[in-house]
């Protein structure tokens, strides 16, 4: 696995509660993940995400938590590895000094008919989605103080499931519901707090605003369009602040209404 690390100087506060903490971001190269990487660095957190394959867009998110004076770390970590995740917190840690908030936001998505499915499609969404996130919540919480974050970003489709093709994908993240939970149960009394984001249809690379299939998905949510990285992002970053501290167990949909 590569790593990459990057100190910039400017390590000022911000004034949103989170300078001189260090957050992990899973599949943080893009999408959700990058945004969520980059509102903590405003935030006044040093970052580290993780990456599998394309490195160029990585080293942009570095350049970019750079730029608001913050301590950047990128990782190649497959997160369908079991020994990935525990090796994205340790590298984290030795780099950046210490973790206070996980992001497990790595997740693969195979749709299609229920018959078509393969077992190679059911590992591989499992491993990454379930056995990735569950596998991160483990290492970091040996690493976590009282204060610390766990937080899980899921899907509307554990919510409602508006159409077939989804059964695959749908009960990889209907499963962070149940990790959630038990992890908000059995790491509360260490004062670490776990909860789980739920966005709807977002524009990103992988499921553009502009796309074939995005009329449809727009008309599925009350407010008729898609969501964008920063308003998952924004959630994200609540969750991982000091107005957060009461907050665990709890999932929070960011879909436009499309649960409604």
């Amino acid at each position: 696995m590569d790593t990459t690390v990057h100190t910039n100087g400017n390590t000022g506060d911000t004034g949103n509660g989170a300078t001189g903490r260090v957050a992990l971001v899973t599949g943080g190269s893009r999408g959700i993940g990058a945004a969520t990487a980059l509102r903590l660095a405003a935030d006044g957190a040093d970052v580290a995400i993780t990456y599998v394959s394309d490195a160029e867009a990585a080293a942009e998110v570095v350049h970019k938590i750079e730029a608001y004076g913050r301590r950047a770390l990128a990782v190649r970590s497959d997160s369908g590895d079991p020994a990935a995740a525990a090796d994205a917190v340790e590298r984290t840690v030795r780099e950046l000094g210490r973790l206070d908030v996980l992001v497990n936001n790595a997740g693969v998505g195979v749709l299609g008919p229920l018959e078509t499915l393969t077992v190679a499609d059911v590992d591989r969404v499992l491993a990454v989605n379930v056995r990735g996130a569950f596998l991160s919540a483990q290492a970091a919480a040996a690493r976590l103080d009282r204060g610390g974050r766990i937080i899980t970003i899921g899907s509307c489709m554990t919510q409602r499931v508006p159409g077939p093709g989804g059964s695959l994908y749908a009960t990889s993240k209907a499963a962070l519901t149940g990790l959630t939970k038990a992890l908000a149960r059995e790491l509360g009394e260490r004062g670490i707090t776990a909860n789980l984001v739920h966005p709807g249809p977002v524009d990103t690379d992988m499921n553009p605003a502009d796309g074939p299939y995005a009329a449809g998905q727009s008309a599925m949510t009350a407010l008729g369009r898609f969501g964008t990285p920063d308003e998952v992002a924004a959630t994200v970053s609540f969750l991982a602040g000091p107005d957060a501290a009461y907050v665990t167990g709890a999932e929070f949909s960011v879909d436009g209404g499309h649960a409604a």
